[in-house]
Formats: C-alpha cells, structure tokens, sequence
C-alpha cells in the first residue's frame, strides 16, 4: 500500500481550505447559517483537527483521551486555525510515511466499535476532511453569496 497518494489528496483539500480562509475575514468566522449548527468558525475549527484527532482515534485512543484532546484544542482565529492545519497535517504525514506494509494493513478498532486498517483509516480522514471542506464551501457559497474562487480539485 502506497500511502503517498492519499496524502497528497488531504494535502491538496488542507492547502485548498487554507486558500478559502485567506478569502476570509475574522468576523466571518462567527456566521452561522442554521441556528443549532456550526458556525463558519467552528466547522473551520473542526476541520483544523481531523488529521491529528482521527490520527488518533486511529490509534485506538480511549473516549475519555479524545474528550481531553478536543477540550485542549482551540482555534478561534483565522491564523491559528491555519496553523493547526498545518501542523496536525504535518503530523499525520510524518507517522504514516514511516508505517511499514504490515502495519498498514493492522486493524485498529475505534472506541465506538469500528475497526478498520490502519490504511483504511487514513482514507477515512481523507474522506472526512473532504466532506467538510465541501460543507464549508457550499456555507459560503449558498448562504453568505461568497465565492471563494478557487479549484477544489488538481
């Protein structure tokens, strides 16, 4: 399994979400379309952890460990929430371009039952920030008439 192409793919979605911030201003990240749901802020938030949070659900961390890490996770501006996709990108990368082939193909089991590979994972974390990245952008489009202009795909 060649875990390179995948993360070229969560790499061009984090480098195409960065590119839709810098069309962004602080006060937008405090819109919120629908009343009882993420604000712009907050799904950007949310966007900024999924490499390390799912990073580690992939390494089977408990419900009380994810609770702590998202307790300790706070973007509340466009520079940070930046950062924090870079970072935790960085991070995901580096661990799974040292994963070896046997590895990849171990099962880890998530704490609400799930069990993938370790590869499936990561095209879970794929999948899950391009979902996100689709709800933000639909967000901005549809409900604030903001275009961000940009090429989601390569």
């Amino acid at each position: 399994m060649n875990c390179t192409a995948a993360l070229h793919q969560i790499e061009i979605a984090v480098e195409t979400i960065i590119q839709i911030i810098g069309t962004l201003a602080e006060e937008d990240i405090q819109k919120r379309p629908t009343a009882d749901k993420h604000s712009i802020g907050e799904l950007l938030e949310h966007l900024a952890v999924i490499c390390e949070a799912d990073r580690r659900i992939a390494q089977e961390a408990t419900q009380a460990e994810m609770e702590e890490f998202y307790t300790g996770v706070s973007y509340k501006t466009l520079a940070s929430i930046k950062a924090g996709l870079l970072t935790n990108f960085k991070a995901l990368k580096n661990e799974y371009l040292t994963l070896t082939e046997v590895e990849l193909k171990q099962e880890t089991t998530s704490y609400w039952g799930v069990t993938y590979t370790r590869y499936e994972w990561l095209l879970e974390i794929l999948a899950h920030i391009y979902h996100h990245r689709g709800q933000l952008h639909a967000m901005l489009v549809h409900c604030y008439h903001h275009d961000p202009n940009i090429l989601l795909f390569e």
